[in-house]
């Protein structure tokens, strides 16, 4: 049985069509029939693309800039004599700030505009290039400066250990723990608008998932702005929302209005690419209909 709403819903406005993926899985998904062969693929939009290249582009600018910070840090701060402490330590700032503002834009383009991970090595390296260029901004500048000759003990210390700190920050904050992909967004989108007939999700601010109707107890908890977000599968994302709620087949059964045959037909459906075509009449494995323990979102 639905709970009764006691928050705001907002309907994603987004200007320029900066999330344009969310057209194209609105398009691509459709809602879906029950004898289709296999689910239909997500694919961005041109405006998304535009977006997520513009992001690149300025992304790739900080990075050479952060790059372009070291080398001036290496040829010619660190062959001074002696060494200006405080404008290595400066330039260590700097090319630290460079190269996380980079990567935190190199990661909104990819929830706009993410790889697919057929093409494994673009995958790895799409998602993972703000650690690499980290790692390439600060690992030679740590080394010259703990081997500088010029440099007293106590004056490496202090430069080594900024950079490491700094250096460690950029690596941490570039890297992807749980990348984007189109397969995920295909998956999402489908379950979405496979069960409920269109692309539309439900998320709140400080919320990390998504889910598939507004009546779940999640979206409903108190909250600053007292609003509820609804928008498809890919303006979630751009958001920030990491998934689909993991245990949204126990959520729309218990609070959406779906019954469980609906949301076992859901299963079936993406499942059924993946595996030989089950005789007819089989009826859906009992575990498909279970989920995790639902947890705060």
């Amino acid at each position: 049985m639905a709970e009764q709403r006691k928050k705001k819903i907002v309907r994603v406005e987004t200007p320029e069509g900066a999330t344009g993926s969310a057209a194209a899985g609105t398009a691509s998904t459709g809602t879906a029939t029950d004898d289709a062969p296999a689910a239909p693929t997500w694919t961005a939009t041109p405006e998304a693309k535009q977006k997520a290249l513009r992001f690149r582009l300025i992304a790739g600018g900080l990075w050479l800039l952060a790059i372009a910070g070291e080398a001036f840090a290496i040829f010619w701060v660190l062959r001074q004599v002696p060494v200006i402490m405080w404008l290595l330590i400066t330039l260590i700032v700097v090319i630290g700030a460079l190269a996380i503002g980079g990567s935190l834009l190199w990661k909104q383009a990819n929830r706009l505009d993410p790889a697919s991970k057929d093409d494994k090595v673009r995958f790895f390296v799409q998602n993972q290039l703000g650690a690499i260029i980290a790692i390439i901004a600060f690992l030679p500048l740590i080394i010259l400066v703990f081997t500088n000759k010029d440099m007293s003990g106590g004056q490496k210390a202090l430069a080594g250990i900024i950079a490491i700190v700094i250096g460690g920050a950029a690596v941490a904050l570039g890297a992807d723990f749980n990348p984007p992909s189109v397969e995920q967004y295909t998956e999402e989108s489908n379950i979405v608008a496979q069960l409920t007939g269109e692309d539309l999700v439900y998320w709140t601010k400080s919320g990390s998932v998504f889910h598939v109707c507004a009546e779940v107890p999640d979206v409903n908890k108190e909250s600053k702005d007292g609003q509820i977000y609804e928008g498809t599968v890919a303006e979630a994302h751009a958001a920030g929302k990491d998934r689909l709620v993991s245990y949204w087949q126990r959520e729309a059964v218990k609070y959406c209005g779906y019954s469980q045959d609906e949301v076992d037909a859901v299963v079936a459906g993406l499942e059924a690419p993946a595996e030989e075509a089950p005789a007819e009449g089989d009826a859906p494995a009992d575990e498909d209909a279970t989920e995790e323990t639902p947890s705060a979102e």
